[in-house]
């Protein structure tokens, strides 16, 4: 197997370090941009501070006031869901690999675009479950253990999605209305989850821009997650042709001597 010269391999291992040095200092900075993101969300979603120009007091609201299980089930031709903490809905095939549903999924939820989804099981840091809104474009299917609610308003559902996006705002809402079991199970009903209380902007308009900067910050982050993962294609691929010998690298005289 051919080897390159040590001179070679030397400027092989540069040519790639400033690959992994642009990885590296995209993934700071996403750490950075989320630290920001999770102190913000817990400013705004909570009312210790408001977006400028708004001032009218908020009030609490039992999520049934504002969300509302509409109950519709599978029509046959939608694709099966699960959600996930990172990333939300996903189709299971994408996610786990395979497709879990059973057989006949026509008893399985409609999640429409917008929709709230509680999962009602324990996942990682979320011990009674992850509550999470569609946005997926079209109509898919989830678990019949699964709760669905429709929101008030596409705003408030990406209000409450950024609001649950917290292992204790989460906790803190379901411990009071939840009953685990021996084997860490979880007992809720849907109508039960909607039964405790949030407070929420009265006023529409600031829900919509609350969701609006929250959103904005979000899409940052995405954006630089999708440039790591540029960078690391990148990287791969020229491994592939430098490590081969499929694509040569210029050794300078001044490198040589």
């Amino acid at each position: 197997m051919p080897v390159p010269t040590t001179q070679e391999q030397t400027a092989i291992t540069s040519l790639l370090s400033t690959w992994d040095q642009a990885i590296e200092k995209t993934e700071l900075l996403i750490s950075a941009k989320e630290k920001q993101l999770n102190a913000l969300s817990q400013n705004l979603l909570t009312g210790n501070k408001r977006v400028k120009g708004y001032s009218e007091k908020w009030q609490k609201y039992r999520l049934h006031e504002v969300l509302t299980e509409h109950r519709e089930v599978s029509s046959g031709r939608e694709e099966v869901y699960s959600v996930s903490v990172h990333k939300g809905l996903i189709n299971q095939i994408e996610h786990l690999g395979r497709v879990f549903a059973a057989k006949d999924t026509s008893n399985y939820n409609l999640v429409k675009p917008g929709d709230v989804v509680y999962t009602k099981s324990p996942t990682g840091e979320f011990s009674y479950g992850i509550v999470k809104q569609s946005r997926i474009e079209f109509s898919v299917i989830v678990s019949p253990l699964y709760g669905v609610f429709t929101p008030r308003s596409q705003q408030l559902g990406t209000f409450l999605n950024f609001y649950f996006e917290s292992p204790s705002r989460t906790a803190n809402y379901l411990v009071p209305i939840i009953q685990k079991g021996a084997k860490n199970t979880i007992s809720i009903t849907n109508s039960t989850f909607l039964s405790n209380n949030l407070y929420l902007p009265t006023c529409d308009e600031e829900t919509k821009a609350i969701a609006n900067i929250l959103n904005t910050a979000r899409l940052e982050i995405d954006l630089l997650k999708k440039q790591a993962e540029a960078f690391r294609r990148q990287k791969r691929g020229l491994m592939q042709k430098l490590l081969t010998g499929v694509w040569r690298v210029k050794v300078s005289k001044e490198t040589l001597q």
